[in-house]
């Protein structure tokens, strides 16, 4: 049998090896925008045509290459950031690789134009799918500007797998905005299409975040700090009103990285423990600092897991820190925030001779939130079977849908009795069920309420003008539906800058409800068709106007409504697949008794 392991060509080794590194348009963004900074650049900017597909542009104030550097920064594993194995483990720049040049020109058309301070000429390579072109000498800006053009062109099975070009622009902001938020003192711009999307200034921390997220970020912003011998931790976290039910605004930065972390979002979550309604998240903005040698950004391609030496600690320092600053500042109680002495000691010692890094464990109050005293014993369901009719109500979504037929008659005699936790029992003949009249009444607004481009809603006039002061991507969104919002019963314009005023709004939408209606409604960044975004407004209109299951407390309220989901035919099901009752399983209770 003949051999047949052979080393593979430089230029297929190129693309496999960039698969690793560029996934889309946003990890060449990110690869160029950290050399920037690695590059000392006071101002850069990002240019992008298509989302990226077609062109990323990156233009620094950096110190530039030299005309030998220029080109051997294109050769796999070629880097000036690391010598030996021991400058792994004390990382201090962005990239460290050397690969990301090489497998971004591997999989692109690539022009490079560089000039240091001291050089009278600059330096213009081109590479075209990982193949040199040329190198000349060129009268340049001192600097660097990188050019990629027409990414995946040679690859066009890849190229295919793009998504639309507003999924991978919000993919290209996210990336974008880490590096923003992460370096306040820098420069950035970002252009799209030849729009300015974002001209972001240098200044303060808090700057930068108000700049990125717009000025009604501002007033909710509580300021974090704490300062002890082996690590540094700042930043802001938002009051419980501004946490939202989408993770947009959750930022970790690490030695000015941004990484991810279930971890330490955990102990966010926890530091506002009974403040924030349920299935909301906090928004927060933590800067880490510490020892490089503590960390390892060396376990993930993209850089964006780290892992910490001590992150037991880290835990209890970010949760304790978050906690005493939302008392300082009244949104929470604010009883006795001293730390534990044993606590203090073991944040200001080596961690690494601290009780084996171990966290310690708060102790916790059991409250049976379930109870109340003033049910008399007949109407006291008990609450295993109550827990166990939940779990079923949960878990029997597969089931074959009821034939419910119950109102064949005109007569409504009808047995209904509401428990503890919300839900209602409901009697009729032989039969009962466990309903949910939030999601029934949810299904009603949806189908009475829908709003469409043909019978568009009514609208009043506010007495007063509203203003909401929009952040550069609600804004980029706001172009994007303008043209739908009159027929949906809004009157708003651009007043100035990024101020939207609203002067008309639907029916049923209350004056205290439209500031988080847009907000909801610019909770993604472009829609790509007219009916995406109108499916997308209905959603929010029938969430606004719905209730919960535990705003029916009156027995009438429940019986009116029962009356006309039956008129819908007593559908068992929302849309998303979520029941709106189950048949109650009594005959499976006589093996109990």
């Amino acid at each position: 049998m003949s051999d047949i392991i052979q080393l593979l060509p430089d230029h297929v080794a190129n693309q496999i090896a960039a698969g690793e590194v560029v996934q889309r348009p946003a990890s060449i963004v990110k690869e160029l925008l950290e050399n920037a900074i690695d590059a000392e650049a006071t101002k850069i900017e990002l240019i992008l045509r298509d989302a990226g597909k077609n062109l990323i542009q990156v233009v620094d104030d950096g110190k530039g290459m030299s005309e030998t550097d220029a080109r051997m920064a294109f050769e796999r594993h070629a880097t000036s950031k690391i010598r030996g194995t021991e400058d792994i483990f004390k990382i201090i720049t962005k990239g460290f690789r050397g690969e990301a040049l090489a497998s971004i020109a591997a999989v692109s058309q690539v022009e490079l134009r560089t000039k240091q301070k001291t050089a009278t000429i600059g330096t213009n390579i081109y590479i075209e799918g990982g193949v040199f072109q040329f190198q000349d000498p060129i009268q340049t800006a001192e600097g660097s500007n990188f050019l990629v053009k027409n990414l995946f062109y040679n690859v066009p099975a890849r190229r295919k797998f793009l998504k639309n070009n507003n999924v991978e622009f919000r993919h290209v902001i996210d990336e974008f905005q880490r590096i923003a938020l992460a370096h306040e003192s820098l420069e950035f711009s970002l252009f799209h299409d030849d729009e300015a999307i974002f001209r972001l200034r240098k200044g303060s921390l808090m700057q930068r975040i108000v700049d990125v997220f717009g000025r009604k970020l501002q007033p909710q912003l509580i300021p974090i700090k704490e300062d002890i011998i082996w690590c540094k931790l700042q930043g802001f976290v938002a009051k419980p009103e501004g946490a939202k039910k989408t993770r947009g605004e959750q930022f970790l930065f690490v030695n000015g990285r941004y990484f991810k972390s279930p971890y330490f979002n955990k102990a966010v979550q926890e530091a506002f423990e009974g403040l924030l309604l349920p299935g909301y998240v906090p928004t927060f903005f933590l800067y880490l600092d510490l020892d490089p040698e503590k960390i390892d950004v060396n376990i993930h391609p993209q850089k964006t897991e780290v892992k910490f030496e001590d992150e037991h600690l880290i835990f209890a320092l970010i949760r304790s820190t978050i906690k005493r600053s939302l008392g300082i500042y009244n949104v929470a109680p604010s009883l006795d925030f001293e730390r534990d002495p044993e606590l203090d000691s073991m944040m200001n010692s080596s961690p690494s001779k601290s009780n084996g890094g171990g966290m310690i464990k708060m102790p916790e109050i059991i409250v049976d939130k379930d109870y109340n005293p003033f049910l008399e014993e007949r109407e006291v369901f008990n609450q295993g079977e109550i827990q166990n009719l939940t779990e079923m109500y949960h878990t029997n979504i597969t089931a074959e849908p009821s034939k419910i037929n119950l109102f064949e008659d005109e007569d409504f005699d009808e047995d209904l009795m509401r428990l503890p936790n919300g839900y209602w029992l409901f009697n009729k003949g032989d039969r009962t069920l466990m309903l949910d009249l939030g999601r029934m009444h949810r299904l009603m607004v949806s189908e009475s309420s829908k709003p469409t481009k043909k019978s568009a809603t009514g609208s009043h006039a506010l007495l007063f003008s509203l203003e909401y002061h929009m952040n550069e991507i609600e804004n980029t969104k706001y172009k994007s539906i303008k043209k739908y919002l009159p027929e949906l019963g809004f009157e708003m314009s651009v007043a100035h800058e990024s101020v939207l005023r609203i002067d008309a709004v639907p029916e049923g939408l209350k004056e205290t409800q439209v500031m988080k209606f847009l907000e909801n409604l610019f909770e993604i960044l472009e829609y790509k068709t007219e009916e995406e975004f109108m499916q997308f407004y209905q959603n929010q209109w029938g969430k606004l106007q719905s209730k919960s299951r535990f705003d029916f407390i009156y027995k009438k309220d429940a019986e009116q409504l029962i009356k006309d989901f039956t008129a819908l035919g007593f559908p068992e099901f929302l849309p998303n697949g979520k029941r709106c009752f189950f048949e109650v399983p009594f005959n499976d209770f006589k093996n109990k008794f």
